[in-house]
């Protein structure tokens, strides 16, 4: 399978590696410091393209790749809330895009475990509920679009929170999610439910960003040769 890289940061980097050694071929990289451009002949003869960059650039670029009508999977996070245009577009060009906020398979796994123990702790309001997050101090936005989804599970399963809140609750109703920016931490993620009697907390802990190339090369073969909006659900077929 061809590959176009867009953004040839440290997960670029790692995606590249990967994809090699599962026998694809990067034929295009397009990043800040590259010659390669979306109106080369490299990028069109891709059949997917994997785009990690960042929020003030992604829309633009799925723009391009819709225009090519290159499949496109991305990672980047930080601009969700532009999604259900970039849906519209992707539907209006009969496109494709596998978008997630996590391409881990064992924060996916995570995701599954949290909706389990959110529908489990519904019945019992003595506890309450947190998240803490924890990356390196390059990752730009905050929470993490990882925290945002495990949060947003739990506003589904658990009737007593109805939104989430960065660092503090002020009200009954919302779920904290404390950021925290230190060293070169690829991701840490807890959720934590607490009352006055003990806790329980479920965390995930990403040793490397090897299991976010990962899962971004297999939802780039998963994704070739597909239409839509396809997701990790698709993929792992978890929920």
């Amino acid at each position: 399978m061809n590959i176009a890289l867009i953004g040839y940061g440290k997960m670029g980097h790692e995606i590249e590696n990967i994809a090699l050694q599962r026998g694809h071929k990067i034929v295009a990289i397009i990043d800040l410091t590259t010659n390669d451009t979306f109106d080369s002949p490299a990028f069109r003869s891709a059949n997917v393209a994997i785009e990690f960059t960042r929020p003030d650039a992604v829309v633009a670029n799925l723009h391009r790749c819709f225009e090519e009508g290159i499949p496109v999977v991305c990672g980047t996070t930080g601009w969700a809330e532009q999604l259900p245009v970039i849906r519209q577009e992707m539907e209006a060009t009969n496109g494709t895009l596998f978008w997630s906020s996590n391409f881990s398979l064992g924060v996916n796994l995570f995701f599954a475990l949290n909706r389990h123990l959110a529908k489990l702790m519904n019945p019992f309001s003595d506890y309450n509920v947190r998240m803490v997050e924890v990356h390196h101090t390059q990752k730009l936005d905050a929470p993490s679009g990882t925290a945002i989804t495990l949060a947003e599970i739990i506003l589904k399963e658990l009737d007593r929170k109805s939104i989430w809140v960065k660092e503090a609750e002020q009200q009954a109703n919302q779920l904290a999610i404390t950021s925290v920016r230190e060293g070169n931490v690829p991701g840490i993620h807890e959720v934590i439910y607490e009352s006055e009697m003990d806790s329980i907390s479920i965390k995930h802990d990403a040793k490397s960003r090897r299991g976010f190339a990962l899962g971004a090369v297999l939802a780039a073969e998963f994704a070739h040769n597909k239409k839509g909006f396809l997701g990790m659900n698709d993929l792992l077929a978890i929920f």
